[in-house]
């Protein structure tokens, strides 16, 4: 008997082939206007599955990720700030460093691109497959202190450990308290080699040991990083967030004290 398409669709369904399934009209009405053979016509409503999945896992990797915006390396504006490095930027959006495990450190005044930037690398590392998870340091400083709180440390570090890239944003903006120095030492020895770590900051090294609370936890996170870290020394006197703002003479002159 000839199968029918209300027939064959339910059924692909129940063995979770919902990509063929629901392809499966337009792919059989394609193979008798084209006359495509069976092979191409399977391979058709295969290729549609693959897609599907792909594409489920993709918005599913992206949810986990927490990237607060799709920012996007095409809008940024590389005119604006002629100390970001465009070709070492664009070798990293590739997501080799990702593959590799190796590190990278962005350092420079608020305002200069480099959440930006983080957001847009790591999103390419989603598209590119990888699992991603993003801190900011408020975000971070807070779920260190309430895991002890809650004992729940062990966990919290596990989470911060599993991804295979962990963006750190801000970190310098929240002073870290009590423990909160050694956990995020243990999770950057223990990503050490393993797993890619990107931090934008705006404190320079020298400062780190003081808004960690922890001159030594501050000198073993900087030696793992530095040892097989990218890092980015960004400059900048305005603001990447307002720039195309107008300012007379004597809001840019206030503007020049903030800064």
């Amino acid at each position: 008997m000839m199968p029918r398409l209300e027939t064959l669709q339910p059924i692909l369904r129940s063995l979770r082939l919902g990509g063929m399934a629901d392809s499966l009209e337009m792919r059989l009405h394609q193979a008798r206007e084209r006359e495509v053979d069976h092979l191409q016509f399977l391979w058709e409503l295969i290729e549609d599955e693959m897609n599907r999945r792909s594409d489920r896992l993709y918005k599913k990797r992206l949810s986990a990720s927490r990237i607060p915006s799709l920012k996007t390396l095409e809008e940024f504006d590389w005119t604006f700030n002629p100390s970001v490095p465009r070709r070492l930027i664009q070798e990293l959006a590739t997501g080799e460093f990702v593959r590799e495990c190796r590190d990278v450190l962005l350092v420079g005044p608020p305002g200069v691109g480099k959440t930006h930037l983080c957001c847009a690398l790591a999103h390419k590392a989603v598209t590119a497959g990888y699992k991603v998870l993003w801190k900011n340091a408020f975000d971070l400083a807070d779920d260190l202190a309430k895991a002890r709180d809650m004992d729940s440390r062990r966990d919290t570090v596990r989470q911060l450990i599993a991804p295979e890239l962990l963006v750190l944003d801000e970190l310098g903006m929240k002073a870290h308290q009590g423990s909160q120095s050694d956990d995020l030492l243990e999770v950057i020895h223990r990503r050490h080699g393993k797993a890619s770590t990107m931090i934008a900051t705006n404190r320079p090294m020298a400062d780190w040991g003081a808004f960690l609370g922890d001159a030594a936890a501050a000198g073993a996170i900087l030696d793992r990083i530095m040892g097989a870290a990218q890092i980015i020394n960004l400059k900048g006197a305005r603001s990447h967030r307002t720039r195309h703002l107008k300012f007379g003479s004597d809001d840019q002159a206030k503007e020049g004290q903030m800064t």
